[in-house]
């Protein structure tokens, strides 16, 4: 018989088709009412980011031998938990890269380029008049971008930054290569939040970075700084941003992450003519999304006795 496999949320077209080839695949979302008619058989677990992966969960899947992320951050998985059990994980670390840098840049060039498209002909005075309004105040070239956390993505955007001739300053927790680090330069959390004209947000969700990004670092900012978040809105104080964006109507908050997800109606920062909030898209590229889907062949792997290509070890300290 095959294995039962849970998908929680829904994978690319081809992957999931491949999937049912090797698995019984039942798609229900953790509330419907007839997953538990299924979890007590279930031996693989196949989830995005809306699903949290908490004990409860785990409680209702006793036969359960692997968890996969279909995406990056692990975050919202009870990592310790599935330790205890012996529950193995598997996802897709650079599945995601190349769609979150484009927008990254994407929404760089949004802040720092105004720009108009006509519709219809404007007179002489209009143009000129309109040209004058849009003209960028700086280019890349003059100014200090920082990266928090040079994983995968950071590395990649100093990179292209590193292209562009601009100043690229990083903050990380581990020792870096400095030919990975694409000619971007070290320095102290507390100096990257002071110096930096753009800083762009690219830590992991754990416990520890929880409301990283505070009150006291974003005080430290600039008065005209472009803050980028794609990483995980729980690592930002969103209060003491909304703040800061209220005293310093030049700087811009563009968040494409939120906590919760969708955000609610008391989020502070919904209605400031200063942040912008996404609907999480930095990884909706068709690519990406079927690039994150595949972790099904990591999953059938072990299911099958084999290995796996991006397995997570699991550490006693890892939440």
């Amino acid at each position: 018989m095959k294995p039962i496999v849970l998908v929680t949320e829904p994978l690319a077209s081809e992957p999931a088709q491949w999937l049912a080839q090797h698995c019984q695949v039942i798609q229900r979302a953790p509330t419907h009412p007839e997953f538990k008619a299924f979890s007590d058989r279930a031996q693989g677990l196949v989830v995005r980011t809306a699903t949290p992966v908490d004990r409860a969960l785990l409680n209702q899947i006793p036969q359960l031998k692997v968890i996969a992320r279909a995406g990056v951050g692990l975050d919202h998985i009870d990592l310790a938990h599935c330790k205890a059990r012996g529950i193995r994980v598997v996802h897709t670390p650079d599945a995601n890269t190349q769609a979150v840098v484009e927008y990254v840049m994407a929404l760089v060039m949004d802040a720092i380029r105004p720009r108009v498209f006509l519709s219809s002909p404007i007179d002489a005075r209009q143009w000129e008049q309109t040209r004058k309004e849009l003209t960028a105040t700086r280019q890349l070239n003059e100014m200090t971008f920082g990266i928090l956390g040079l994983g995968r993505i950071g590395k990649r955007i100093a990179k292209v930054l590193g292209a562009l001739d601009c100043q690229v300053l990083f903050h990380d927790l581990l020792p870096m290569d400095k030919v990975a680090c694409h000619g971007a330069q070290e320095t102290s959390v507390e100096e990257l939040f002071t110096l930096c004209d753009i800083i762009s947000i690219h830590i992991d969700g754990r416990q520890s970075n929880v409301k990283f990004i505070n009150s006291s670092l974003i005080q430290r900012m600039k008065p005209n700084v472009t803050f980028i978040n794609t990483s995980r809105g729980r690592v930002v104080n969103h209060h003491a941003l909304a703040q800061f964006l209220a005293g310093h109507p030049s700087a811009q908050g563009l968040l494409d992450v939120h906590d919760p997800e969708p955000f609610l109606a008391d989020s502070p920062l919904i209605g400031m003519a200063n942040a912008h909030l996404a609907p999480h898209l930095a990884s909706r590229t068709e690519t990406a999304v079927r690039n994150m889907s595949w972790v099904v062949r990591d999953l059938v792997a072990i299911l099958q006795g084999g290995n796996a290509s991006h397995e997570f070890q699991i550490h006693h300290d890892t939440q």
